[in-house]
């Protein structure tokens, strides 16, 4: 279990920390709970530190998002304003979007660069070349490289198709 915290808190932490919107008093919570499911649970010990840290990763998404609905079926929670399907979709967003913003952190910059341009901000192949000064065919290289290992990223956050 030594080795484990070593090896995971910091980043489950930050991870945590992420997911609870800065909240830190959450995330020691949700950090907590889930390193004592680790502890629960001892073949997770016996796996490799990538599969490790992709299961404490997802213990630690499924915990706040538990602990969203679990507040969301407390009528006093839930503002009168927003329907609740779109505080749903809010959430699941939300919750979307830090771990896509998780996996990017581990690409490379030149791959995070290509996807930015090309993904996030809608450029086209020429556009983004013209930008980032490099041949078109780079553009498309690096974007399916890129994407490759976004995949392989979001896996070992505990993602799957």
């Amino acid at each position: 279990m030594q080795a484990l915290h070593d090896e995971h808190a910091a980043d489950l932490w930050r991870y945590c920390l992420h997911l609870t919107m800065g909240d830190a008093a959450r995330a020691q919570d949700v950090c907590q709970d889930t390193l004592l499911r680790a502890w629960q649970h001892p073949d997770v010990l016996s796996r490799s530190s990538a599969q490790t840290r992709a299961w404490l990763f997802t213990v630690a998404r499924n915990l706040v998002i538990d602990q969203w609905r679990s507040r969301r079926s407390h009528p006093e929670t839930i503002t009168a304003e927003v329907p609740e399907t779109e505080q749903q979709d809010h959430v699941d967003q939300l919750l979307q979007s830090w771990v896509v913003a998780e996996a990017m952190t581990r690409l490379s910059p030149d791959h995070r660069q290509v996807l930015r341009e090309c993904y996030f901000d809608g450029r086209s192949v020429a556009e983004a070349a013209r930008r980032l000064g490099i041949a078109e065919g780079t553009v498309k290289s690096r974007t399916h490289y890129a994407l490759r290992a976004l995949r392989l990223a979001l896996e070992e956050l505990g993602v799957s198709r």
